[in-house]
């Protein structure tokens, strides 16, 4: 059985990443205005951060059109009995169940949907595993298993640099950033339950990147071979700076750089740090 692997495209594989283990991508979409743009494709994330200083008010995300994941599918029939098909998570997106719903109309391939319960390059690890096991000829029933249990040490955290920008996306009133700017709070965040919720509030940058360490290293410390992203919004600079500190501190787990692309990047805002990781 040939399997393909799909994601969408918050899972900000690096290109090059996506076309070496040849797994595809369905894009969302953010909008200006009457402007929409399919990201990763149409929009990159070093243009996203251009575009959106232009606009005073944030852009709109919408995930992908039903049809344009069912003509994924039925042009992978051509070459693929299956796919796997591995999407952001179900609480803050309807991909995965579009990728649900579509399975069941179609006839000439069968996919199946992965909700990876989370988001970004923690969410690519899943499709780089997925692709890995496919190319080595493993069933999907086989994969999804891999997948599952991936999911029992996938770890994420993301720092929140700018809560004016939350603000102006209407996740925060106006007392409350204010007062967020006053103590310069910058909030670390993960997903529980297929949802982003507040993990702790940290008063400066400084701080928050270091409770970041303090975290990633609960797990690094105990020298099981791990894998790790650290995902940055427009601050790829302070992402390489990252990846080399950790990398002399923990030898032993294998990094990669990501970032939060368009779509993501709307609800965090720039400046925003991330560090994801799981036992490989």
């Amino acid at each position: 059985m040939k399997t393909a692997v799909v994601t969408d495209s918050t899972a900000y594989i690096p290109p090059e990443l996506r076309e070496r283990y040849h797994i595809y991508m369905i894009p969302l979409n953010v909008i200006f205005g009457e402007d929409s743009y399919k990201e990763e494709i149409d929009m990159s994330w070093q243009d996203y951060y251009q575009e959106v200083k232009a606009h005073e008010t944030l852009p709109k995300t919408s995930q992908p059109a039903y049809g344009e994941l069912i003509a994924l599918y039925e042009k992978l029939a051509n070459s693929y009995d299956a796919v796997i098909s591995i999407h952001l998570s179900s609480g803050i997106s309807g991909t995965f169940n579009s990728a649900v719903s579509a399975n069941s109309i179609l006839d000439d391939i069968k996919v199946y949907p992965f909700d990876s319960e989370i988001s970004c390059m923690a969410q690519g690890f899943y499709a780089l595993r997925a692709a890995e096991l496919a190319e080595n000829g493993a069933l999907p029933e086989e994969i999804l298993s891999h997948l599952n249990d991936m999911k029992t040490t996938m770890r994420a955290y993301f720092m929140v640099d700018d809560l004016s920008h939350l603000q102006r996306g209407g996740r925060l009133t106006g007392a409350q950033a204010f007062v967020g700017s006053l103590l310069k709070v910058k909030p670390i965040l993960h997903f529980e339950n297929k949802l982003i919720v507040p993990f702790e509030k940290i008063r400066t940058r400084k701080k928050a990147l270091n409770r970041l360490y303090e975290l990633f290293g609960e797990d690094a410390k105990k020298g099981k071979p791990l894998k790790a992203v650290v995902i940055h919004a427009n601050r790829e600079e302070e992402a390489d700076q990252i990846i080399i500190e950790l990398s002399e501190l923990y030898p032993h787990v294998e990094f990669y750089k990501s970032y939060f692309g368009p779509v993501i990047g709307t609800h965090l805002g720039e400046g925003a740090m991330g560090i994801a990781w799981y036992i490989a």
